[in-house]
């Protein structure tokens, strides 16, 4: 059995991927290790609950894109 270095597996996996149409993204997303990360999630929220509050015409809008979004499953 031949090992492959961890670089040419690597290269092996994503040459399988592509070839099964896949494409690489890289994607950020937030740092959930950071000391502020709970807090901002608050104040976020918080700020969302308020938007909620005042603009009443949010919840309609949502019911409309979940109906619109019926079908997507399939």
């Amino acid at each position: 059995m031949v090992m492959l270095h961890v670089n040419q597996q690597a290269q092996k996996q994503r040459h399988v991927l592509r070839m099964a149409g896949l494409r690489p993204v890289q994607i950020w997303v937030p740092d959930t290790r950071r000391p502020n990360f709970a807090e901002e999630c608050r104040r976020q929220c918080l700020l969302v609950s308020q938007a909620d509050h005042v603009d009443t015409a949010i919840e309609q809008l949502m019911d409309d894109v979940l109906a619109d979004l019926d079908g997507w499953e399939d």
